[in-house]
């Protein structure tokens, strides 16, 4: 939504000043013309879109989220008028972000706008799932209940995702503290030995030859293996922000193997958890469908949705494109066919969320336990060869010796 400044005469003649806010000008022209204006001007309010930019800079975290809306919900609850609700909760933020985003929403809803266009104005903080349950929320009169089921649906998401964080920090802080470990020994350690054998006229094997000419290399071209990971970084950061990109890359992380199937019973748990949640709000199904494509986190996954929705333009049911698109597992179409024929859909999709989200956290242990030996193995293999490599040489002067 923008906002435009406009000057026009209306139909006696006088001149009118206001602000509209639209998704485009033809939209606000139509809008005018109902109102029997005659436009002289019409232009973008750019401070406007300056002050709605709060909260679109930068993201505010989930927790924060999560506490705001479970206290929101139960202020509401309790009868407290909104724009008093959201005063106190501004005052008590210690995110100077979110705390400037309140406090827009605030003003504006103390201007005559309604809470879901309060919170639009701030896409990065509130998303469209978000707005999208405060707008039937409003239009159904049971705020405190939507926000409160909100608060659950996001307390779920992140309790997945602080799991899945806290499975992979031994894995990576090993894998790193190896790195800076192999780091030192190639440019520092390995330098020593290769002047000692040299000094010494020690006939070197090949191993040995290939280990100390890898360690020269890094040390007098230090530049290039750092330049080629920034720029496979930078590469790949800009394919993946193209279209074909993108889907490419999200094909590949559901082809991967075992994290690929972690990455699709996430999709499949978001997707079930989401839509569960955007149809007991009372969301249209049309309108849930399309957030839930949005919000699923995988482009192809998105695709398959998006499939359903015009299917289900054609007369058909939501289960039959799931399972020809071969994203989903039986057992979720057969839920969802069961929940379309006796009108309990929003429960058969929060059973299917509830198995999967146990599902991906018991596959992210699986990975973890399975990362674990594999890089004792991978590090014991470096190791391995540097010490025979050093070592070669060193018996092979013995035994000249000898």
């Amino acid at each position: 939504m923008a906002n435009f400044k406009y000057t026009a005469i209306d139909a006696a003649g006088r001149g009118v000043k206001g602000k509209i806010e639209a998704e485009n000008e033809q939209l606000v022209v139509a809008r005018l013309h109902e109102q029997r204006l005659h436009i002289t001007n019409l232009e973008r309010d750019k401070s406007v879109a300056q002050k709605a930019s709060i909260g679109k800079a930068k993201k505010v975290k989930l927790h924060s989220l999560v506490v705001f809306s479970r206290q929101l919900a139960t202020m509401i609850d309790a009868g407290i008028a909104i724009v008093r609700a959201l005063d106190i909760l501004e005052n008590q933020l210690k995110d100077d972000v979110f705390k400037d985003v309140i406090a827009q929403c605030k003003r504006d809803v103390k201007g005559g706008a309604s809470l879901t266009d309060a919170f639009g104005k701030h896409p990065n903080v509130f998303s469209r799932l978000y707005v999208n349950m405060v707008r039937a929320a409003e239009t159904g009169g049971i705020l405190d209940q939507i926000l409160d089921r909100l608060s659950t649906f996001l307390e779920k998401d992140l309790e997945v995702r602080s799991k899945i964080k806290s499975a992979m920090i031994y894995p990576i802080l090993v894998l790193s503290f190896a790195v800076l470990m192999m780091t030192a020994l190639f440019l520092f350690v390995l330098p020593k030995f290769k002047e000692i054998f040299i000094s010494m006229d020690i006939e070197m094997p090949i191993a040995t030859r290939m280990l100390f000419g890898i360690s020269t290399m890094l040390k007098s071209h230090w530049y290039i293996p750092l330049a080629l990971v920034i720029g496979g970084f930078a590469a790949y950061r800009a394919y993946s922000k193209t279209e074909k990109g993108a889907y490419q890359i999200d094909s590949f992380k559901l082809k991967f193997p075992v994290v690929g199937d972690i990455v699709q019973k996430m999709a499949i748990s978001r997707f079930s958890r989401t839509f569960s949640t955007l149809i007991s709000s009372g969301v249209p199904m049309m309108r849930s469908l399309e957030i839930v494509g949005e919000t699923s986190g995988n482009r192809v996954i998105a695709g398959a949705i998006d499939n359903a929705r015009n299917s289900i333009r054609e007369g058909q049911k939501i289960s039959t494109p799931l399972t020809q698109s071969g994203l989903f597992p039986n057992m979720v179409t057969h839920m969802i066919d069961i929940g379309e024929e006796t009108g309990r859909l929003s429960d058969m999709l929060g059973k299917v969320s509830d198995f999967y989200d146990q599902e991906v956290d018991n596959a992210v242990k699986a990975l973890t336990s399975l990362i674990e030996p594999v890089l004792i193995v991978f590090m014991g293999g470096i190791v391995g060869f540097i010490a025979v490599s050093i070592m070669a040489p060193i018996f092979k002067l013995i035994s000249n010796i000898g």
